[in-house]
């Protein structure tokens, strides 16, 4: 086996298509599991927890758009969607609801492969730092588990996400600007809110020994934040 037995889950009624990736894919070493229906795909992604997802967007009993978000609620598995619809718009709104990546049909399979390929180099890339060690904290970047000094903290997807984006730039004055645009992608919609004071507010309570002089999250005024990282002398 080539790649080390990673399982793909392929979404999509079109069962023609799906036996032509099925082989193909079994030819270059992966296993695959398929289904027909999007709620059926999604159970098995709890249940199989498949490396990689290729996800059809017209499906009979629901859409891929929808099954993308459902699926990006509970679910960072790779989703590459398959679709026959080219334009602008219908891509956009594929990658919005979570997808990673984005292909036309019909396609070749070379194509098909080298994404994929491409897909898995990225992730493995970004696992090389799966768990990050700051002061006494410890983020596992892919179970998405914080410890502060080996107890575990329980934070929501949103803060998560700003504490991995905070520690991505250690030392590094992040704007506001900057931050509410990794974080949300209609980021114009929080430019001129407090929400983001709102979700740092929230996470300086649950990572911080006393929230009101933060030692993590740093307020730099007018600009934004930063994540220090230094420990104290």
């Amino acid at each position: 086996m080539t790649h080390e037995t990673k399982t793909i889950l392929i979404i999509d009624d079109d069962k023609d298509i799906v036996r032509t990736i099925k082989g193909n894919l079994k030819l270059d070493g992966y296993q695959i599991i398929y289904a027909h229906l999007g709620r059926q795909g999604i159970d098995m992604v709890q249940v199989q927890q498949p490396d990689l997802i290729l996800l059809d967007l017209t499906l009979p009993d629901m859409d891929g758009i929808s099954v993308c978000e459902i699926l990006r609620k509970s679910s960072d598995t790779p989703i590459i969607m398959l679709t026959a619809r080219d334009s602008l718009s219908d891509k956009v709104l594929g990658l919005k609801s979570g997808a990673d990546d984005y292909i036309v049909k019909p396609f070749e399979y070379l194509e098909l492969a080298a994404r994929i390929t491409a897909l898995f180099k990225r992730m493995n890339r970004s696992l090389i730092k799966e768990k990050q060690s700051i002061k006494h904290m410890e983020i596992n970047h892919k179970t998405r588990q914080v410890f502060i000094k080996k107890e575990q903290i329980k934070l929501t997807k949103t803060e998560f996400q700003l504490l991995q984006l905070f520690a991505s730039h250690p030392d590094k004055t992040l704007s506001r600007e900057y931050i509410e645009k990794q974080i949300w992608w209609d980021s114009q919609l929080y430019s001129n809110s407090r929400a983001l004071d709102v979700h740092i507010q929230r996470l300086r309570k649950k990572i911080e020994k006393n929230p009101e002089t933060p030692k993590f999250i740093i307020t730099i005024t007018g600009v934004g934040y930063k994540f220090n990282s230094q420990k104290e002398t």
